[in-house]
């Protein structure tokens, strides 16, 4: 569950514009819009102190500097420093409550959509790779949080500054405003001729970034391996072209961002040369005051941040949409194996497979891991499954707890089809230990603990089978052997105290005499 209760993103039909992502995550920020409202006014206030000192230069050229007014000119010098200070106070303001809301909502958008990295099907899971996932979770929603705190402000504030200010220039000395005006154009034009470009870049930068995570968690995950068959430089070389081509999408992004804002640096700085031209010969002739051209100037170099700030702020908002869209590919991801009514599992434990088929969702019409399985199992019997390599054998074991549905057939328990009961009920109701054992970054007994909800009679059946390795605190994954990693999967499958075990190879890589105490135990 989320920090609050934000509401879960609606899945909508692909493809769609990145901006309607970014809109349907917007919603995240209801928890906080007692911060944002604050961050808001504090926000616009430090807009209005920032329009209100060039302003109040202009009072002082051209009133108590002009007429030598030393009385005057402290009363007002003092008013311009006190605003200046309460413009650095609702600075600091504003950007402790826009971090402090943001980090909320990209840790509620993170914990909702982990919580729905778990629900999502196996079939979701064996096409994706852990590295395009881990980066979604961690660098996308960054990216999104970064937007939302700092670039989405200022686009509204620096809109607003330009628009105000303007209307201020035009309303100082008309003439001049015209040719401020006219310089946001050409500004526009520029913002709409490379988004698409660097929209287009930066999805392809945050893709290849996938891709390195990717290499690097498999190689250090089969470290070992690469190390036995001497393949260190073949791996590098894999991962030195996934890092080339992660360089060579930034260096686009970085192609496309120079020219932007090589351009909006020139017009700004072009303006500047015509106003001071042509506000040296309006103050010649008397047609405006020195403390008019002062304060128009100083008002007019406040607008270079804000339409200079265009580019970045418009990159930051692609690169954020961009984020935003492949978080939702994850939220959107179809859910093919649901829940049933039924909350509670028979006690009963009796099994039985009616004509079960399954094949792959992305595997040929015609490409089928099982066919016409049929069998009964009575409660305290054992069944062994024999078969060759790639038979089935692991895939049917997944079926019993719907880690895949099948795609045929029907399988009951108690005579109940377990496609009616409640997915928690049934994992719950099913204890399995897989052929490849995984272990956590944890001790081996917290390792065990994942499987034990509540102290059960069972622990002491396994103190007893595996004494020295349930005693051991040390860290479970990478310190144990492949027999003792079997072993603990075991071990947790026992301690799932169910009505039905599924062990898939379990003394695969144990010393022979303890296959013979696991098997007895078994």
């Amino acid at each position: 569950q989320p920090l609050h209760s934000a509401p879960a993103i609606a899945p909508v039909p692909r493809r769609r514009r990145a901006s309607t992502d970014l809109l349907r995550l917007l919603p995240y920020l209801g928890p906080y819009r007692g911060r944002w409202g604050a961050m808001l006014l504090t926000a616009f206030a430090g807009l209005g102190v920032t329009v209100a000192i060039p302003l109040m230069t202009k009072a002082v050229i051209d009133g108590p500097v002009r007429h030598q007014d030393q009385h005057g000119l402290w009363v007002l010098g003092s008013a311009a420093l006190g605003l200046g200070l309460l413009e650095a106070v609702l600075w600091f303001i504003r950007r402790w409550l826009g971090a402090r809301a943001t980090m909320g909502v990209e840790a509620d958008i993170r914990k909702e959509l982990y919580a729905r990295l778990q629900i999502l099907p196996m079939s979701f899971h064996r096409q994706w790779q852990s590295g395009q996932l881990l980066s979604r979770v961690m660098n996308d929603l960054g990216t999104i949080r970064q937007f939302l705190g700092f670039g989405l402000l200022f686009l509204v504030l620096n809109s607003i500054q330009i628009v105000v200010v303007t209307a201020i220039l035009l309303a100082m000395y008309w003439p001049l405003g015209v040719v401020v005006l006219a310089s946001v154009v050409p500004v526009s034009v520029t913002v709409f001729r490379f988004e698409r470009q660097f929209s287009r870049l930066s999805r392809l930068a945050q893709d290849q970034s996938g891709h390195v995570a990717t290499h690097v968690e498999e190689s250090a995950l089969g470290l070992r391996v690469i190390k036995s068959f001497g393949r260190e430089d073949y791996v590098y070389q894999r991962f030195d072209e996934r890092a080339t081509a992660l360089y060579d999408a930034e260096v686009g992004k970085v192609a496309v961002s120079a020219r932007f804002w090589t351009l909006l640096e020139v017009i700004p700085n072009l303006t500047l040369i015509l106003v001071l031209g042509f506000g040296a010969y309006a103050v010649g002739h008397d047609l405006v005051t020195m403390g008019t051209l002062v304060a128009f100037i100083t008002m007019m170099l406040s607008l270079v941040w804000p339409i200079a700030s265009l580019g970045f702020l418009l990159s930051m908002m692609q690169e954020s949409m961009t984020a935003a869209d492949r978080v939702a590919e994850i939220f959107d991801a179809p859910v093919d194996i649901t829940d049933g009514p039924a909350t509670s599992v028979p006690r009963g434990g009796h099994l039985e497979l009616r004509d079960v088929g399954f094949r792959f969702p992305d595997a040929a019409p015609d490409d089928w891991a099982l066919r016409h399985v049929s069998v009964t199992v009575e409660p305290g019997q054992t069944l062994a499954l024999v078969g060759a390599t790639g038979s089935g054998k692991s895939v049917l074991a997944a079926l019993f707890s719907r880690l895949y549905d099948v795609t045929s057939g029907a399988i009951l328990r108690d005579g109940r089809d377990i496609r009616e009961l409640s997915l928690p009920a049934l994992r719950t109701a099913v204890a399995t230990a897989f052929e490849d054992p995984t272990l956590f970054s944890m001790s081996v007994a917290e390792n065990l603990a994942l499987a034990e909800r509540d102290k059960n009679p069972r622990r002491d059946f396994v103190a007893q089978l595996f004494p020295d390795l349930v005693a051991r605190r040390s860290q479970a994954a990478g310190t144990l052997s492949g027999g003792q990693q079997q072993m603990v999967s075991v071990a947790r499958a026992l301690l799932n105290d169910n009505r039905v075990l599924l062990v898939d190879e379990p003394t695969k890589g144990l010393a022979p005499k303890i296959v013979q105490e696991v098997s007895d135990a078994l």
